[in-house]
């Protein structure tokens, strides 16, 4: 796994020492030694690398990270260029389309949206192939529970787009009266129906981001 070495290592370095990561770190890499595992070892920080600690703005919150092959890489509901859309971002996409206009892109690599300050994080960090949350109780949760706790001693706004159980999991992490909490169903086509489509969760971030001297995100992908 490539070490996380930015600022996040303030906050989540004690987390590497606790006997429950010795236990994750040995688990995660007996899998990648024995099993294919997503996203490659490489990727698992990503989400960290790309958005410094003191960057964050925006919090989106995943489950576990795609399970086919190439779609991974370390961001939550991303997928590499030139990797198909998926569902579930489809219908981020057309939510993004309804809220502010955004065409709908050629492509789901959402590394843009992490480079302006939004956390693309997943509960879990790591995947067997083929088998949606096989990581699940590994100790991903943990890891993640302490990120949003570093999250939360931030004295600056920051708003969570949580989508789904598992996302909303996460609030209880959070009760710094700074911070904005959006709720609304997963946008998989299960249960996007139900209220994650028409959510506008997009603009009332880019809102709450400029009411408080902040520069909204430019939530436009690109063509590819």
């Amino acid at each position: 796994m490539a070490a996380i070495n930015n600022d996040w290592l303030d906050y989540l370095n004690d987390e590497f020492k606790k006997p429950y990561y010795k236990e994750l770190y040995t688990k995660v890499n007996n899998e990648y030694s024995q099993q294919v595992i997503y996203p490659p070892a490489d990727d698992i920080f990503n989400a960290y690398h790309l958005t410094p600690l003191s960057k964050v703005k925006v919090v989106i919150i995943g489950q576990d990270p795609y399970h086919n092959v190439g779609q991974a890489h370390g961001l939550c509901f991303s997928v590499k260029p030139k990797v198909d859309i998926p569902p579930s971002l489809v219908n981020i996409y057309k939510e993004l389309n309804d809220d502010l206009g955004c065409k709908i892109p050629n492509n789901g690599y959402l590394v843009k949206w992490a480079k302006q300050g939004a956390l693309m994080l997943n509960s879990v960090l790591t995947v067997r192939a083929h088998m949606a949350n096989s990581h699940k109780g590994f100790g991903w949760e943990k890891f993640t529970d302490a990120t949003i706790e570093a999250l939360n001693k931030q004295d600056r706004p920051i708003v969570y787009l949580l989508w789904g159980k598992p996302a909303q999991d996460k609030a209880k992490c959070v009760n710094n009266p700074k911070h904005l909490l959006l709720k609304a169903p997963h946008p998989s086509p299960l249960s996007a129906y139900r209220g994650f489509l028409g959510c506008k969760h997009f603009s009332q971030a880019n809102e709450f981001l400029v009411k408080n001297g902040l520069a909204p995100i430019d939530w436009q992908i690109e063509d590819v």
